[in-house]
């Protein structure tokens, strides 16, 4: 097994037991007949079935394959980042467990990465899901991110992506953001392609997710939008937080001039000045806030790292 393999594939596995023989034979399949050297890291997010067991039996079996295993239960992001942090290879493929995502597409994501892409996202155009519980949700959710986020990916939860190693393994993640990876990689600079990929009806199980997932992805929405182009400019981003309350504000102003037919210097309406505060109040409170931001990524270094960082990969480029 070489030290450094060409391809790691990173699966989290939560109660996937039935599934995991098959999903083992068709990623070594998949892989070898590119001629490619492979790893493939299992994380078992806390199963409660025999899962951790059979993966422990594939990886008796086959070297190739690496466990790891969280003594509870932390969810898709924690096990993806967990299997990013173990990687080896030079191209990092993530996929869900449950046969869904299909291995036979990796080698077409490679061979699109090998064009020059950082990123190469699936889109499961013909999505083999139930129509309102998941491809509704998915739709409005994956057509809200693309609005946010200003990425031009059409199916933002999709599983099946691949990565340059040394660009995930700089993000730190939680909560729900494995499914902003993109969006998080464009601020800094990614190059990302998306590919129609085959999706499978599932074969064993059911779902994990339920549509109370999707109150976690709206708030987790408004983070990476922080990230992805606010990050070395926060002041922006909380003043647009006060450009609603500050516009409010002055129009009450105004209305109690039109209304009140007083002179705002010398006397003002009681309910004028009452309303005028309440949206003032949060207006100044939003640009505050973006001041203080602004004081912590200074001192933090931030933007100094930025400017090293973009002159290290234009010197690179320039060598190349």
């Amino acid at each position: 097994m070489p030290s450094t393999p060409d391809i790691s594939v990173v699966v989290p596995i939560f109660n996937e037991e039935d599934s995991l023989p098959i999903l083992y034979r068709e990623v070594r399949e998949a892989i070898e007949a590119m001629g490619s050297s492979f790893e493939l890291i299992l994380v078992d997010d806390h199963s409660s079935d025999t899962s951790l067991a059979r993966m422990l039996e594939l990886r008796a079996g086959d070297p190739r394959v690496k466990v790891l295993h969280f003594r509870r239960n932390f969810g898709q992001t924690a096990a993806m980042s967990a299997g990013f942090e173990a990687a080896r290879g030079a191209i990092v493929v993530t996929m869900d467990g449950d046969l869904q995502n299909d291995p036979a597409d990796i080698p077409r994501l490679v061979a699109k990465m090998r064009e020059g892409f950082d990123i190469v996202a699936g889109w499961r155009k013909n999505r083999q899901d139930g129509f309102v519980l998941r491809r509704v949700p998915s739709l409005v959710a994956n057509r809200l991110i693309a609005w946010v986020t200003d990425t031009p990916i059409h199916d933002t939860g999709c599983t099946l992506k691949a990565f340059r190693a040394k660009l995930v393994k700089n993000l730190s993640l939680y909560a729900e953001q494995h499914r902003f990876l993109p969006a998080m990689s464009r601020g800094s600079g990614a190059q990302i392609a998306e590919i129609v990929v085959n999706h499978r009806a599932r074969r064993f199980g059911h779902s994990k997710y339920g549509l109370e997932r999707a109150l976690r992805v709206l708030l987790d929405l408004f983070v990476i939008k922080l990230i992805s182009q606010f990050a070395h400019r926060p002041l922006h981003y909380f003043g647009l937080f006060s450009l609603p309350f500050a516009t409010l504000a002055w129009s009450v102003l105004f209305l109690a001039v039109d209304w009140s037919d007083v002179d705002l210097a010398t006397n003002w309406p009681q309910w004028a000045f009452t309303v005028f505060s309440l949206f003032l109040l949060p207006a100044v409170h939003f640009v505050l806030l973006g001041l203080l931001s602004e004081l912590v990524v200074m001192a933090s270094g931030v933007n100094r790292r930025s400017v090293l960082e973009r002159l290290v990969n234009r010197r690179a480029q320039e060598v190349r």
